[in-house]
């Protein structure tokens, strides 16, 4: 397949400047649970959330599951604290610290900072930062060595969905929207923008992406809530006559969905991190596909290794290839979807995991 000239990749530099911030999370909670059968280890994994709490339907849910299977796979039993505030973010890490975690599992771009401090104070502990490469200096390298980043190149699943949303598209216009322009969010929109351009090169199309033209130029809602701020942003968008909508930034994409329930009009939306189908029933008839982080896997797989005394701090970088990104199955709109499209997609994966079609992201190197 041809390549085709795509969006500028962001900076590394900038973009992990801006990984250092994040959103504020909504509830407080600390419980802690056995594995099945019941503890039969002294090892002790432990997770703090972001925005959302752990059922957010997105990252937290998931990275939670993870910890969750590693533990009942090691008889261990764990332990979990949830935020209300980047004001918890210090105390929650500091409990467990003090319950004895051996491992800590930070979930988010915006807990990098805090973690970064406990880690440098708590060297015996080992660390997993979900979403951000622990880099608060800017200078390309993690600030502590307990801290295993877990990343995610997610331009390239997002390139598949906006490849497949391009053929699928009637009205010749998609469009999306995010929460803040941090680079794990815009990574979602430039490789969605970058997989629309791909399908106009290879067809002689031109479908037009609304609400995001490159970098940090787009539609932002300031925030990670879902309210009227980004319904109104959403709705923004559809009045310029898109018919599938990819919203990027937790609950957002609850937003979306009234401003569509609102529009009157058959538009499908595509879900993130999770495989919204299946986490939210309530999308169902409307979901085209969810561009995934399969995080539950990557972050079960090292704290497994973590509690089997292996554990290994380099950065993980989750891609097409090793199954770490991905997209969700087309579920109710298989009959929708043209299966020759269908077919397209599966071959632009091979031929993007093959080297064949480049994705450009801040984390493509």
């Amino acid at each position: 397949m041809k390549s085709v000239t795509r969006a500028a990749a962001l900076a590394t530099a900038a973009a992990l400047a801006l990984a250092a911030c994040g959103s504020a999370p909504e509830e407080t909670e600390e419980t802690s649970s056995a594995g099945e059968g019941g503890a039969s280890t002294d090892y002790k994994p432990c997770i703090v959330s972001d925005a959302g709490g752990f059922d957010d339907k997105s990252f937290n849910q998931l990275s939670y599951e993870g910890v969750q299977q590693a533990a009942e796979e090691l008889g261990a039993e764990m332990a979990e604290v949830q935020s209300d505030s980047e004001t918890d973010f210090q105390g929650n890490l500091e409990s467990l610290v003090a319950e004895g975690c051996n491992t800590i599992v930070s979930v988010g771009f915006a807990l990098s900072a805090a973690t970064v401090e406990s880690a440098t104070a708590n060297p015996e502990i080992q660390y997993v930062l979900v979403d951000d490469a622990a880099d608060n200096d800017f200078d390309g390298q993690k600030d502590a060595e307990n801290i295993k980043p877990l990343l995610y190149d997610t331009a390239q699943a997002a390139f598949l969905a906006g490849y497949l949303a391009a053929g699928y598209s009637e009205a010749g216009k998609v469009g999306t929207f995010g929460g803040q322009p941090y680079p794990t969010v815009t990574i979602f929109m430039d490789g969605f923008k970058q997989g629309v351009d791909y399908y106009n090169s290879q067809n002689g199309t031109a479908v037009e992406v609304i609400g995001y033209q490159g970098g940090d130029q787009g539609s932002f809602t300031g925030g990670f809530e879902a309210n009227d701020t980004a319904k109104g942003v959403a709705a923004g968008i559809i009045d310029q006559g898109v018919d599938v909508l990819l919203p990027v930034g937790g609950p957002i994409y609850q937003s979306a969905m009234d401003a569509i329930a609102d529009s009157g009009r058959e538009i499908a939306i595509i879900g993130v991190d999770a495989d919204f189908y299946e986490t939210d029933p309530s999308t169902q008839d409307l979901v085209l596909t969810s561009i995934l982080k399969q995080m539950d896997v990557s972050v079960a797989e090292t704290v497994t290794a973590a509690g089997e005394g292996t554990f290994d701090a380099e950065a993980y970088v989750g891609t097409l290839e090793n199954g770490g990104v991905g997209i969700a199955p087309l579920h109710n709109f298989e009959d929708k979807v043209d299966p020759a499209l269908v077919a397209e997609v599966e071959a632009l994966q091979e031929a993007i995991i093959a080297g064949e079609v480049p994705v450009t992201s801040y984390l493509a190197e």
